[in-house]
């Protein structure tokens, strides 16, 4: 028997190959003081918020809140204008998506730009730009007024469009940084094999960056639902109409607090779930 037949010989380290350095728990310690404060004064900045939501919520009378017909009103408002608005930013946002990720065009660099600045754009801003282009005497409105009768501002539509401007760029960096992520080559396989362009895209592209659609939906679902300064000024604040929860939550505030703390717990339980049903994706540590 050789020594290489000797039980355990094979345990010991193989030469010529470097041994790989565990990573673990111990490597974290020793956090240095100057990084260890702010991050906890950062962590109690952000959470103390919601502590103080949480601990000064009427949970007896919340039942009784949230039936409220007002408050009813809001929510259902919200859920219906929120998912309508998540549907547009589907329609046009995934096709604009995939124009800034696979095509070239003069002035791309400068599209995403615009594409991406209702991310930075004051909502108020954002809603008075909707005015001035959609209302009655908009640049466009004001044909839509006098050629079909359609008015679009302080209408249910109004706060569709009003969540769709502030929510569709959040689908559109999703999709377009999945879709860049994506190989190419499978649609050129498609197209040579004899499929069109839109065919390709359809059966080979949407399946690819079917979970990139997905967050991205995930995301301008609930941008919009807590969308407040663009719809309030370019939908108003009438309730049944365009009171959406946000804009219940201001009005509440000054007349009815607690009924203002019960419609956050519930915007706040929605976000909870927004971040759950992203956890797999943004989440997770490699």
């Amino acid at each position: 028997m050789t020594s290489l037949d000797k039980p355990g010989a094979a345990a010991g380290p193989r030469p010529g190959r470097p041994r790989r350095r565990r990573v673990g728990a111990g490597s974290r310690r020793g956090v240095p003081l100057p990084l260890l404060l702010p991050g906890l004064l950062a962590l109690a900045f952000l959470l103390l918020p919601l502590l103080a939501l949480l601990l000064r919520a009427p949970w007896r009378a919340l039942p009784r809140q949230l039936g409220s017909t007002e408050v009813w009103q809001a929510l259902q408002l919200s859920l219906i204008s929120a998912t309508a608005a998540t549907a547009v930013s589907l329609v046009l946002g995934v096709p604009l998506a995939w124009l800034l990720a696979r095509t070239e065009f003069p002035g791309r660099g400068l599209v995403r730009a615009l594409v991406t600045l209702p991310l930075v754009l004051p909502p108020v801003v954002g809603g008075v730009a909707l005015l001035l282009a959609l209302g009655r005497n908009g640049v466009v409105g004001q044909w839509l007024d006098a050629w079909f009768g359609i008015t679009l501002p302080f209408t249910t539509t109004g706060v569709v469009i009003a969540e769709a401007f502030v929510a569709m760029p959040f689908l559109v960096i999703s999709v377009e940084g999945t879709l860049r992520a994506a190989d190419p080559r499978y649609e050129e396989a498609a197209t040579t094999l004899g499929a069109s362009r839109f065919t390709a895209f359809r059966r080979v592209t949407l399946p690819l960056i079917a979970p990139g659609i997905a967050a991205g939906a995930v995301l301008a679902w609930a941008r919009a639902l807590g969308e407040f300064g663009a719809t309030i000024t370019f939908a108003g604040n009438f309730p049944g109409r365009t009171q959406t929860m946000p804009l219940s939550v201001y009005l509440a505030l000054q007349n009815d607090p607690e009924a203002a703390i019960a419609l956050s717990l519930v915007l706040l339980t929605v976000s909870i779930a927004v971040l759950a049903a992203l956890r797999d994706r943004w989440m997770t540590t490699p």
